[in-house]
């Protein structure tokens, strides 16, 4: 089933409610031919509000544009921007059979019997509907209802596919499951989509890219990898995974250095005004040792975590640390160790002069 591969552009797009209540800032953002887009963020940061501004179910505040492959959308009506919805609870018409609710669309918009037909086999195929196409979505499961949603929403060929929490009302093992097939099929569909969702490890598995969204603003966009080893923005450190805190003193920015315990280390040059630092808990090295240029830490806690041990660390002049190191390390409550951070991988807190960080388009 051939789908168009359109770009999508949101310039400066914001809205306002009646209240006053500023639901989204001005944003841009450019999403390519092809590409899935995950909004992401907790709840009441905005991700919704954009992606109904997108789909045409809100109208932004004036200076906003919505761009699909050139063409203005910004005040067409939801009917005539082509676009295919996904919702969290599914959606579907209770009465109709699997292959009639996929069929639902085209035969709205006229399509020819056998052509219709064509399609919807062809929808039945790609989701792995197969025996089902008779059966009532009251006789399926969470995900059977899923796919058909999807597949009612991609019936018509949209220019642009819209999932708002697709997965979110499935338990979790389902979730995991419907996910990775979910990143499978947009792959193979290669249809413009934007997902939105507040679970990040949904968005590394199922997107290309992300627009990390906080207070209304997108703060931060990229790959999940990126964006979780190179944070622009401490929130978006701290939504994409476990982050320690050191703290820095006055005089350790005089001195620019960072303390540790007794240990003094030098402060990245891009870091020197920051009085927060920011490390994951796996980019803390633990020794049974404590080698040259080691700090000295306690283990307080030892928590198994299958693959790996989690080691709550006390150090002296900090908040106590969380490291994750290797299954079958030796340290146990009690026992001082040596611990060591690569200063590249320090990511920046709160900083000593307000800096906001710009909109990335």
């Amino acid at each position: 089933m051939e789908n168009k591969h359109v770009p999508v552009r949101i310039e400066q797009c914001a809205k306002t409610y009646a209240d006053g209540t500023r639901g989204l800032h001005p944003s841009t953002l450019d999403i390519a031919p092809g590409e899935v887009m995950a909004l992401l963020g907790p709840s009441g940061c905005g991700k919704t509000t954009l992606l109904r501004l997108i789909a045409g179910l809100e109208m932004p505040d004036a200076g906003s544009r919505i761009l699909f492959d050139g063409q203005d959308v910004t005040h067409l009506p939801i009917e005539k921007r082509e676009v295919g919805m996904v919702f969290q609870h599914y959606a579907l018409f209770p009465s109709m059979t699997v292959e009639a609710n996929i069929a639902y669309g085209p035969k709205i918009k006229g399509m020819a019997p056998t052509l219709r037909q064509e399609r919807v086999g062809e929808l039945v195929d790609l989701m792995r509907l197969n025996g089902l196409e008779k059966r009532l979505p009251s006789a399926l499961s969470g995900g059977q209802r899923q796919r058909v949603a999807i597949a009612r929403a991609i019936a018509n060929q949209p220019r642009v596919l819209l999932l708002d929490e697709p997965l979110a009302a499935l338990d979790a093992k389902l979730k995991i499951s419907l996910r990775d097939e979910l990143a499978e099929l947009l792959r193979r569909l290669r249809i413009t989509a934007i997902h939105v969702t507040h679970d990040q490890q949904e968005a590394f598995a199922i997107a290309d890219r992300l627009a990390v969204m906080h207070e209304g603003r997108i703060v931060q966009t990229g790959d999940g990898e990126s964006l979780y080893r190179n944070p622009a923005h401490p929130f978006v450190a701290t939504f994409l995974g476990r982050v320690n805190v050191l703290q820095r003193t006055a005089q350790n920015l005089l001195n620019k250095d960072i303390q540790l315990a007794d240990l003094c280390l030098p402060c990245p040059e891009t870091l020197l005004g920051t009085d927060q630092l920011l490390v994951r808990p796996e980019d803390i090295d633990v020794s049974m040792n404590r080698p040259i240029g080691w700090a000295q830490a306690q283990v307080r806690q030892r928590s198994f975590m299958g693959g790996r041990v989690q080691l709550t660390l006390g150090v002296e002049g900090q908040a106590d640390m969380i490291a994750e190191v290797d299954r079958d390390h030796t340290a146990m409550v009690g026992s001082i160790v040596g611990i060591r951070i690569n200063p590249i991988k320090l990511m920046p807190g709160t900083v000593t002069h307000s800096q906001d960080v710009p909109n990335q388009p």
